[in-house]
C-alpha cells in the first residue's frame, strides 16, 4: 500500500482529522484532478465536473478539521475513493 492510499484511508476514516497536514490534504485534491487557484491565504480547489468549490486555509501546518471533513464528504459523494476500502 502506497503513501497516497494510506493518506486517503486516514481522510476517509475520519479518525484523525486534526492530524492531517495542509500539504497532505492539498496533495489528495491535486491527485484527484482538482485545479488550484490561490488568493492570499485561500487555496481554492475546483474541478469542471463537480459543482462544489473547496476553499482551504491552513491552520499552522495542519488542515482545519472541518475542511478535512468537507474533502471526505466530497470524495464519498462523487465516489472518488477508487478501490480503497475503509
Amino acid at each position: 500500500m502506497g503513501q497516497f492510499e494510506k493518506l486517503m484511508i486516514a481522510v476517509l476514516c475520519g479518525s484523525r482529522d486534526k492530524d492531517i497536514s495542509f500539504r497532505e490534504l492539498c496533495k489528495i485534491l491535486e491527485t484527484l484532478g482538482f485545479s488550484l487557484r490561490v488568493k492570499g491565504s485561500h487555496h481554492i480547489y475546483y474541478r469542471n465536473d463537480i459543482s462544489e468549490i473547496l476553499n482551504l486555509q491552513a491552520e499552522g501546518s495542519k488542515a482545519k478539521p472541518y475542511q478535512v471533513k468537507q474533502v471526505r464528504q466530497l470524495i464519498l459523494k462523487y465516489k472518488m475513493g477508487g478501490e480503497i476500502d475503509v
